[in-house]
């Protein structure tokens, strides 16, 4: 069975970090130093939407990764966002 898909931003954070030319390891560690305990085998399943992202998350990520919290949020197709949304209702 695959994974389930818990968060819309994680393809999207991972395009802008390879357009900064920043490691995964860079990237977590740049993350820590922002105040937020994050291992990069953490970041990873935020890439690729295998952890959830709360609100406050989203507002560092786009900090760190220097872009608007828009440009990781706008214009997903209606079924992505229902998708992710039931899937947030699981541990």
């Amino acid at each position: 069975m695959g994974e389930v898909l818990k968060n819309l931003v994680g393809s999207r954070v991972r395009k802008r970090r390879l357009e900064l030319d920043i490691t995964q390891d860079a990237f977590a560690a740049r993350c820590q130093t922002a105040g937020w305990d994050l291992s990069r085998g953490t970041f990873s399943k935020i890439e690729a939407g295998l952890r959830r992202v709360n609100d406050a998350e989203v507002v560092l990520l786009a900090k760190i990764l220097k872009c608007p919290v828009g440009d990781l949020l706008e214009e997903f197709p209606k079924s992505s966002i229902i998708a992710v949304a039931r899937n947030g209702n699981t541990a």
